[in-house]
């Protein structure tokens, strides 16, 4: 930008869309780790006026294809909100890749490296959907990048840190709400020392978090189970529902196998997943640190 005699130079950072606020905190955290070497500014489709205050607050510049922008560079100084995007210029629908059945595939290959390689009865099982299922799944990965098709050396997951972020947003959207068996209220701190192995469930959210950092003091209890332990489990627990409960216990997305059967908490990325879809600060820094030192060897490229 030349402004009066003045270029202003910024390194851009391209994301197309921006589904919704609980992808903020990830996009403000991977930003802010080249903010220092940089003079970034975020390229985007669509900026909510929500997300623009956030963006301005942390003082991450950014342009959008409605007309909104934050950039501080002196003499220039730009900050416009709440211009709503062009009926055109709106994305077209989401692929399966990106519907529940699809966000369970996705999250099986996170959680076991090598698995796209495998046949398609044998990610169906792991995944836990039906078989037909995941041909439509992997078609859509390789029409959007992130399937490479090696021939005869096989199949390998590519893109994968953008594939991450969009499962993680994606996740909040549209596979956690169907997942929901129902929120709770038990006595305060119900849930310390109590063993979920006899019920097959784990912790997810901000209890398995604290057990993986000790960074925070759990106020909400996550829960993933299967259905039919659901009632013994609220009985022996001694909780009640309650829609603004304290606790909210998920129907488990995956088939535990081998290890994962004696784990205490629910993986690392679904953990992460759960923080980050809270949108509280508090989560999203302790989402922080699980990304460091879980998340980003499963987005290392080989």
């Amino acid at each position: 930008i030349l402004i009066q005699d003045t270029e202003l130079h910024f390194h851009a950072e391209i994301k197309a869309n921006i589904p919704n606020i609980t992808l903020a905190g990830v996009l403000i955290y991977n930003l802010k780790r080249v903010q220092h070497r940089h003079n970034m500014l975020l390229v985007t489709r669509y900026v909510t006026a929500q997300l623009a205050d956030n963006l301005k607050e942390e003082n991450i510049q950014f342009i959008d294809a409605a007309g909104n922008a934050y950039i501080n560079q002196p003499p220039l100084y730009i900050f416009v909100k709440g211009n709503k995007l062009p009926e055109i210029l709106r994305p077209v629908p989401q692929k399966r890749v990106f519907k529940p059945a699809g966000l369970k595939i996705i999250y099986a290959f996170f959680c076991n490296p090598g698995l796209e390689k495998k046949p398609y009865r044998e990610i169906a099982q792991i995944a836990d959907v039906a078989l037909g299922t995941v041909g439509w799944i992997m078609r859509d990965l390789r029409q959007m990048g992130y399937l490479l098709d090696m021939g005869k050396r096989g199949k390998r997951l590519v893109e994968r840190e953008n594939l991450l972020n969009r499962w993680v947003t994606a996740y909040a959207e549209k596979l956690k709400p169907k997942l929901l068996l129902g929120r709770f209220r038990g006595a305060p701190d119900w849930w310390v020392n109590r063993a979920l192995d006899v019920y097959e469930a784990q912790w997810g959210g901000e209890v398995a978090a604290a057990k993986l950092t000790h960074y925070i003091r759990p106020q909400d209890v996550t829960i993933y189970m299967t259905a039919e332990h659901l009632n013994q489990f609220l009985i022996d627990n001694r909780l009640k529902n309650d829609p603004n409960g304290q606790t909210e216990i998920l129907k488990r997305l995956w088939k535990p196998t081998g290890e994962q059967l004696n784990e205490d908490t629910v993986h690392p990325l679904l953990i992460y997943a759960d923080l980050i879809a809270t949108g509280n600060q508090r989560n999203i820094d302790t989402a922080k640190i699980i990304y460091e030192q879980y998340i980003i060897r499963l987005i290392r490229e080989d």
